[in-house]
């Protein structure tokens, strides 16, 4: 997990680096994301935040919010344009609300699995796509990591896209999320992620679909009967800046790549651990 928590958000810490210096003042800033403390995204962003800090001689003080304690992802990313969060972690589909072109990348089976991904996030393509996010919303994206394959879990269990006539599963609130199910004649609807538990506890959708690692942390197994690997989307998160504070990213390249070999690590963005949790189906504990 010390691992995993250093490689995906070695770009932010390393950007605050060169921003600090003994004699700034110290700027307090706010990470958001909606993930559950438990998880890695919430160990990882604490850790950089305590690096950062260290690294800076306490220029920045950076608090991280979990578990949609600053809201749902949609209020998150409002609140970066907004100024009332500073960095955030959260979905390119959300990102492609600003920039369309972004959200080709939770387009369903556009990656075959976790190298395809981080193959896009290092290719001049993604460049391409996070400078036109850029110069659209002076918001910088610093890190792009594997999220998971999305699996589906449900109440009435289903073997083929005709299994899935008429159930009302629940999605995030973008359009490519709502294509599959779609497609297959189910019932896609949205719901905040804070409140999936609650909706299928009470009926109000009789499944979801996330990383089998999501599933877990989020307990969804308890009031789930079975779980489908469909793998319909390899998904991804981004880390995000906002624009008064683009100096946290303002390191050359080749600087991350040093720090990443000398702390062990061969790529910035390491998928190797989630692929191997996210592919194994007993990493859903309590789900049958």
């Amino acid at each position: 997990m010390r691992l995993l928590s250093k490689g995906i958000l070695l770009a932010v810490a390393s950007a605050a680096i060169v921003a600090g210096g003994p004699a700034a003042a110290q700027q307090k800033l706010k990470w958001a994301h909606v993930y559950e403390t438990s998880e890695p995204y919430h160990t990882q962003s604490v850790w950089a935040a305590e690096e950062i800090k260290k690294r800076t001689n306490g220029k920045f003080d950076i608090q991280v919010f979990p578990a949609s304690s600053l809201g749902k992802e949609t209020d998150i990313n409002q609140g970066l344009a907004l100024g009332t969060v500073d960095m955030i972690i959260s979905g390119p589909s959300f990102a492609a609300r600003s920039y369309p072109r972004i959200g080709i990348a939770y387009y369903p089976f556009i990656f075959r699995d976790a190298d395809h991904l981080i193959a896009y996030s290092k290719s001049p393509v993604f460049a391409e796509m996070v400078e036109g996010f850029r110069q659209k919303t002076g918001i910088q994206i610093t890190a792009y990591t594997y999220y998971g394959a999305r699996h589906t879990t449900s109440n009435r269990p289903f073997t083929d896209c005709a299994g899935m006539k008429n159930l009302k599963i629940r999605v995030p609130d973008v359009p490519a999320y709502m294509a599959t199910p779609k497609a297959c004649g189910a019932n896609p609807t949205p719901i905040a992620f804070a409140e999936v538990y609650l909706a299928l506890q009470n009926g109000t959708v009789e499944a979801q679909e996330n990383p089998l690692t999501t599933i877990e942390a989020k307990k969804f197994y308890e009031v789930q009967k079975a779980i489908m690997l469909t793998g319909h989307i390899v998904d991804g998160l981004t880390t995000q800046i906002a624009k008064r504070h683009r100096s946290l990213t303002r390191v050359p390249r080749h600087a991350i790549r040093r720090r990443s070999r000398r702390r062990g690590f061969r790529r910035p963005f390491p998928g190797a651990w989630y692929s191997s949790v996210t592919c194994t189906p007993g990493a859903a504990r309590g789900a049958p």
